[in-house]
């Protein structure tokens, strides 16, 4: 018997119902490109996420609005289901063609905000002593510290000029669509829920655009994205895993995913998310039998290569989420930073012998 392999989405796609996709390239990135979503509303057409700054990802995104009988100065309004650069890089190019709003949620214009106004010597005096605490070899911190400070292109995400209340319906003439805060991926991820019948009346409830948060086959990054002025202790893995709870309790009828393809069965793409966080959780309390940084910890966890090939940029990410693992255990009581260790490392708590 065979199994059918879902194909990637068309470059432009007519999802039915007032609703549209097309392929925005990500430049030298394996994701390949990210889908960009059509709404049509009585005021006009609302996207989804625009896609990388880029100018191959800007021709691409307005041929495909071409394609699809409309054109980028049609654009009503964009909403943002997170910051990252592959999401609401255009964002600014399309409200200069358009006039649109920008809507995201406000913990993610926070990051933004900040992105644009930090100075780039704190950040990477941050960034050093961050690393520094987190066990990193000296060879890996000198670049940081001898980085000379400058701004960097493409560094500049427009400032959103609407803000994204959960649980309340976007301002979207003549449909329902929902706003569901889904913090993990990002502090301020939403998910965005159209509550309306699905056109091929599929079972469930409405769809979906999940962003990053649910895709079909891909575990988004779950790492930090911490203030440098603020020492607030978060929980991004907790988050994720509470939010992926209320998708799955959701159960849409379809899956609108930023990367890959549209599908169904919501919450049985939950379970598998949350095994693979439960199971991955186990490991590391395996490797932390004995002592260990966040660094070493991240070198010793299983990624898509070996660490050896792991690029500068993405070891910092994978220390993040590294970082991200051990908060969440240290909050269920499963591990514990040992006292008087610097830098600081975390071993695994000893469950207590059963009664």
């Amino acid at each position: 018997m065979t199994q059918s392999v879902p194909q990637p989405e068309p470059a432009v796609r007519d999802h039915g119902g007032g609703v549209r996709s097309l392929q925005v390239p990500i430049p030298d990135n394996p994701l390949g490109c990210t889908l960009v979503y059509v709404v049509d509303t009585d005021r006009g057409p609302v996207l989804v996420d625009t896609g990388w700054d880029d100018p191959e990802s800007w021709d691409t995104l307005t041929a495909g609005l071409t394609a699809l009988g409309t054109s980028v100065g049609e654009i009503h309004g964009v909403v943002i289901t997170h910051h990252h650069p592959d999401h609401h890089g255009l964002s600014g190019k399309v409200r200069e063609a358009s006039g649109a709003w920008i809507a995201m949620h406000a913990a993610d214009s926070a990051i933004v905000r900040r992105t644009r106004e930090t100075d780039a010597g704190h950040w990477l005096s941050y960034m050093s002593a961050k690393l520094t605490a987190a066990g990193a070899p000296e060879e890996h911190v000198a670049p940081l510290r001898a980085a000379r400070p400058r701004r960097l292109p493409g560094f500049s995400p427009a400032l959103p000029d609407r803000e994204i209340v959960p649980g309340e319906l976007l301002d979207l003439p003549g449909r329902r669509l929902r706003a569901i805060w889904t913090p993990g991926h990002t502090p301020g991820h939403v998910c965005l829920h159209l509550e309306e019948e699905h056109p091929a009346r599929l079972p469930g409830h409405g769809r979906l655009f999940s962003g990053d948060h649910v895709l079909p086959e891909i575990t988004p990054h779950i790492g930090l994205y911490e203030d440098p002025d603020d020492a607030t202790v978060t929980d991004p893995l907790g988050d994720y895993l509470d939010s992926l709870e209320r998708v799955g309790r959701l159960a849409p009828a379809e899956i609108l995913p930023a990367h890959q393809y549209a599908f169904t069965d919501a919450p049985a793409r939950v379970r598998e998310l949350l095994a693979h966080h439960e199971e991955r959780l186990t490991g590391l309390l395996a490797l932390l039998a004995a002592p260990l940084t966040p660094w070493q910890l991240a070198e010793r966890m299983e990624w898509n290569r070996p660490w050896h090939q792991i690029p500068y940029g993405s070891r910092n990410i994978a220390v993040s989420e590294a970082e991200a693992h051990l908060r969440r255990l240290v909050k269920l009581g499963r591990a514990e930073a040992v006292a008087g260790s610097e830098p600081v490392t975390y071993v695994a708590v000893a469950a207590p012998n059963a009664t």
